[in-house]
């Protein structure tokens, strides 16, 4: 599930018969659209900046369709391994994927033009590739910076690297999260790096210093997510989460997504800066 730029669509993956599809929700007018119309596994949709694509995982390879409908679902790259689109640099030029062609998944950037209306991928090339499983490669609000989940250490943490990489990858690693972490998400609107762990979503505030990046101590933001799926909003105030239905009680609208508000502001006026 993934917000569109300006915060007023969710994009989603929704069981269709023995497959998936994709589809555009306007939780505004309660209306949902779909964009994928043959059999296959359509998934981990991801945004554009400027909002006009969807680049999404499509059986093996990584496809593209525009959101408004006005074009089928074409190619982007074209691959034996599985891959699975994660995160698209801030101006759009790049999209990080994972690929998993080593047996684990490896992180891999694939410059992308706008052209003709559509996209065109140029040549993949590797960002970190280990014996580790990598996955959820997010590009940071400035293009600098790359946070990523590994289970380098025996369990899934986030960290963060410069990007690109400087020669031959050699560079700084930041690790940010302290006790187990996944789907790192960059606050647009301020110095935060949130990402879920168990059901909570941590955040921890940083600074850059030259080429260092300097973390503070991840702190909780949201006690309790209630869902699994879930995606921080442009605004970086409210969070968007996919909840479970109880089915023996009739929901009181077709499709329901809770809006989490001003967690950033209540926290700061509790807790201020330097305590």
């Amino acid at each position: 599930m993934r917000l569109s730029p300006d915060g007023k669509l969710v994009a989603l993956t929704v069981q269709s018969g023995n497959g998936t599809d994709i589809w555009i929700y306007d939780w505004q007018r309660d209306a949902m659209s779909k964009l994928t119309f043959v059999d296959g596994a359509f998934s981990y949709p991801v945004w554009s900046p400027d909002g006009r694509y969807l680049a999404f995982g499509a059986n093996s390879e990584i496809n593209w369709t525009r959101t408004d409908g006005a074009a089928k679902p074409q190619p982007l790259t074209q691959s034996k391994a599985v891959q699975r689109p994660s995160s698209f640099s801030p101006d759009g030029k790049r999209l990080a994927f994972v690929e998993f062609g080593s047996g684990t998944g490896d992180l891999w950037t694939v410059p992308v033009e706008n052209e003709g209306g559509g996209l065109r991928a140029g040549k993949p090339e590797v960002f970190l590739q280990t014996a580790a499983d990598e996955s959820d490669p997010a590009f940071s609000p400035d293009g600098r910076w790359l946070a990523y989940c590994s289970d380098e250490s025996g369990k899934d943490e986030v960290y963060v690297r410069a990007f690109p990489l400087r020669s031959s990858g050699q560079g700084g690693k930041w690790q940010i999260s302290n006790n187990g972490g996944v789907f790192p998400h960059w606050s647009r609107t301020g110095q935060d790096l949130t990402y879920q762990s168990g059901d909570q979503i941590m955040a921890a505030r940083y600074i850059v210093k030259g080429d260092t990046f300097m973390a503070e101590k991840p702190r909780i933001w949201i006690a309790k997510l209630g869902g699994a799926q879930w995606d921080l909003a442009p605004d970086g105030k409210r969070v968007a989460v996919l909840t479970p239905v109880e089915f023996a009680v009739a929901p009181n609208q077709e499709h329901e997504i809770a809006m989490l508000l001003n967690f950033f502001d209540e926290l700061r006026r509790k807790v201020p800066i330097g305590k």
